[in-house]
């Protein structure tokens, strides 16, 4: 399963609204950080399918939800569970640093 795109009309019913917690990567494309991580990401939902659904906002195109959320930085990822932010991490990692923090704060 691939991570999805998710936009300012969709963050409720996908991030918000989701019956598991859900992993927003906040990116852009002209973000070379952002597009290293792409591919751990991809690699880490198909291993955590069933625990979490990991989903990416393109901050250049959706200004609404980073703006609410106080994006600054980028790549950002904030873990939501229940409607509600209870973790995040800011910039690039390895694949294995990403992947023990998601499970440590799942």
């Amino acid at each position: 399963m691939a991570t999805k795109a998710v936009t300012d009309a969709s963050f409720a019913t996908d991030v918000l609204g989701a019956d598991k917690p859900v992993l927003v990567d906040f990116w852009a494309d002209w973000c070379g950080p952002c597009k290293m991580i792409a591919p751990a990401l991809e690699e880490i939902s198909e291993e955590l399918a069933g625990k979490v659904s990991i989903v990416k906002m393109d901050i250049m195109e959706n200004t609404g939800i980073p703006g609410e959320i106080g994006v600054q930085s980028i790549p950002l990822m904030v873990l939501f569970k229940d409607g509600k932010p209870v973790a995040q991490k800011l910039g690039a990692a390895p694949k294995s640093q990403l992947k023990g923090w998601l499970e440590s704060v799942l």
